[in-house]
């Protein structure tokens, strides 16, 4: 099994959850995050002092699939997530031992679907 965390525009969300229901994978935990990279935010003006605001309100999804639909999610995500602009987000991919069901006790696989 595999975990995904994809940091995303917020504008692609609800684009990226149809698209994620389509090839059938439904865990998915949402956070509204802020961040920064090579975006680098916006200056404004704040009681005549310009400040800097160098963190941008993101979408974090978190994922677990088995290995058989990684390589398809994966591509999901990059095709339905990318703009070309700078600031579409990253992707980072960890490895998950086991997983469970708390309400009945099933493991692995079986407790992802």
């Amino acid at each position: 099994m595999k975990k995904i965390e994809a940091i995303i525009r917020p504008s692609k969300l609800e684009e990226l959850k149809e698209a994620l229901l389509k090839i059938q994978v439904n865990g998915i935990t949402i956070t509204q995050v802020m961040g920064c990279g090579k975006q680098l935010g916006w200056k404004e003006f704040y009681r005549g002092s310009e400040v800097i605001l160098n963190v941008l309100p993101k979408v974090k999804l978190e994922l677990v699939v088995s290995e058989d639909n990684f390589e398809q999610t994966i591509n999901l995500i990059l095709e339905v997530s990318k703009t070309g602009e700078v600031g579409d987000g990253k992707i980072f991919v960890s490895t998950i031992d086991d997983a469970y069901r708390i309400r009945t006790g099933e493991t692995g696989d079986a407790a992802l679907n």
